[in-house]
């Protein structure tokens, strides 16, 4: 991709962070003719390239992918992180290079590469349903969003239809159906589950919708974009299977030749000009030789991630602006929030010995929210949805010979017994006590304040957990399944890679930072895209809904620049 030399400081448009919202605002604003600057604050990576263990056997690994002691001990956040091994390593931040304060406990799972987390995130793509957006206001947890699903709906199948998402239409109010391609089919003991959740809870069990080409069209043809089930996604795919920056929409951008990426790039700061009253640009530290340039644009896009962002923008401080970027109420920092997924239940299954599976899909199942749907049915607020998988254990350790030879080998060659999974991903209240702000004495190596997180669980959610606990339990004995194993793991918030908030859309700027297209209230050149944005959590994983909002945004910021709006 073509890498800044730093003869040109002035773009139409400058793109903070080039993971899944950053990407996506790339993509958009190069099509549209802009001479876009992408700055990115970690190492280059290109697609095929710099994925060094895509194809790696697992026993080429000197511990079969797993780290050693002392890699864990050096790296005691990260090392937690769904997916870190030996095989994907490279892609995370080390604890000790990005340090941060916790002013309680808070793991905050970083990737900072072009492509950013986009190499290593989950893949699932379910829309949001039009109760999502009006819970929190309805229920009287959150403010009011400014915009609703039919407002986003155009977008996401925009999103959909390039980056390839898999599903059945399956007609659920609270998981809207998309453009969806052929979807991953279910193994026995999903299909067992499917039935008795829908006949004994009238509850949906039903293929999720992931960001995997299962059939490319010829979008993704144009993108040399294929899933063939290898399962091996966080590594970097070569086929392009699943979604990333990497492998769509920067080398999309790329092909326009208006795309400019700058890796090794922090970004300090928003640059406000007084006189214009916009942004005139980006003061940026090379990450290397610690120099200081500053690059100018008539609009910005920050999709930093969530955390990043915030930073950022608490960090541009102007005569203006005395506390952060278009802080004039105060709230820059604050309403963090994050995904719940703290507890699971898992139990083995009897049965089902003469099937097996051909493939390891890469994608799970999911049951949608059915918890304070259409009103507030339980003892808490917001919803949950749960995510679980059928499995086949590769190993049959019941009457192994404990002798080497024909009869030991013969043995193993079976595969073991039948179980399930379910977890939840449950929604959390925006509250201004959750919140991030800037340390006053103590800097990174680039001079940049800390960050200090100060972000916690509350009795709502814990009643949440008892729910799903109970549920999923219930569930899972109504399935037969034996030995059921019930876990509430107390995670930290930040393992589950869905930090949000901090500045948040709203329709009042008493209450809200940013407007209905996703701009800053007192600087309309600024844009944010990216987690920071969100108004409340829902109980969806977020990142398509993030693609959408950026799409919907830089189309609509370069219809304002054409005008002279901006």
């Amino acid at each position: 991709m073509a890498e800044n030399k730093d003869a040109v400081t002035h773009f139409d448009a400058i793109v903070v962070g080039s993971g899944i919202s950053g990407g996506w605002a790339a993509k958009e604003l190069c099509e549209k003719g802009l001479k876009t600057l992408v700055l990115e604050r970690g190492r280059n990576v290109e697609h095929i390239r710099d994925y060094p263990t895509a194809s790696t056997p697992v026993w080429d690994f000197k511990y079969r992918g797993a780290l050693p002691k002392s890699v864990l001990d050096a790296n005691p956040y990260i090392s937690r992180a769904a997916g870190y091994d030996a095989s994907t390593a490279h892609f995370f931040v080390k604890d000790a290079d990005h340090p941060y304060i916790q002013e309680k406990p808070f793991e905050w799972i970083r990737g900072y590469q072009v492509g950013g987390k986009s190499l290593i995130w989950g893949r699932a793509c379910a829309r949001w349903s039009a109760m999502d957006f009006t819970a929190p206001h309805r229920y009287g947890y959150g403010i009011e969003w400014p915009v609703g699903y039919d407002d986003i709906a155009p977008w996401y199948s925009h999103v959909e239809k390039f980056i390839g998402v898999c599903g059945n239409k399956d007609g659920i109010d609270t998981m809207p159906d998309g453009e969806f391609q052929p979807a991953f089919e279910l193994n026995c003991v999903e299909q067992h589950l499917k039935e008795v959740v829908a006949e004994k809870f009238n509850r949906h069990y039903v293929s999720g919708r992931w960001a995997q080409v299962t059939q490319p069209q010829e979008i993704h043809k144009e993108q040399h974009r294929q899933c063939l089930s290898r399962n091996l996604c966080m590594r970097g795919c070569p086929l392009g299977g699943y979604f990333s920056s990497n492998a769509s929409t920067l080398p999309w951008a790329e092909k326009t030749g208006n795309l400019t990426i700058r890796p090794f790039s922090v970004v300090h700061s928003v640059i406000y000009d007084e006189q214009s009253g916009k942004a005139a640009g980006v003061k940026v530290i090379d990450a290397q030789t610690k120099e200081e340039i500053i690059y100018h644009a008539k609009i910005i896009f920050l999709n930093a991630s969530a955390l990043n962002t915030n930073l950022i923008l608490l960090n541009s401080v102007s005569e203006r602006f005395p506390n952060g970027l278009g802080n004039d109420n105060g709230l820059l920092g604050k309403y963090i929030c994050f995904h719940n997924y703290r507890a699971s239940v898992s139990g083995e299954f009897d049965g089902f010995e003469d099937k097996y599976y051909k493939v390891s899909k890469p994608s799970e199942c999911i049951i949608p929210n059915f918890r304070n749907v259409y009103q507030q049915d339980t003892d808490f607020v917001g919803g949950y949805v749960i995510f679980s998988a059928g499995y086949r254990e590769k190993l049959n350790d019941e009457n192994v010979p404990a002798v080497l030879g024909a009869a030991f080998k013969e043995a193993i060659s079976k595969p073991g017994k039948w179980g399930a999974y379910m977890y939840m991903q449950g929604e959390t209240i925006p509250k201004a006590s959750n919140h991030v702000r800037l340390s006053k004495d103590k800097k990174d190596e680039w001079g940049i304040p800390l960050l200090i997180t100060s972000v916690d669980y509350d009795d709502n959610d814990d009643r949440m957990v008892k729910d799903f606990i109970e549920q999923g339990t219930a569930m899972m004995a109504a399935a037969g399944a034996k030995n059921i194993v019930v876990n509430d793991n107390r995670q930290p918030p930040g393992l589950d890679i869905h930090e949000m908030g901090g500045v948040r859309m709203g329709k009042d700027p008493a209450t809200s930072l940013l407007n209905e297209w996703n701009q800053l209230h007192h600087c309309k050149n600024v844009f944010v895209t990216d987690g920071a944005c969100m108004t409340s959590t829902g109980n969806q994983s977020p990142s398509i809904l993030y693609m959408s909002l950026t799409a919907r945004a830089a189309n609509y910021a370069v219809e304002q620049l054409k005008k002279g709006a901006l």
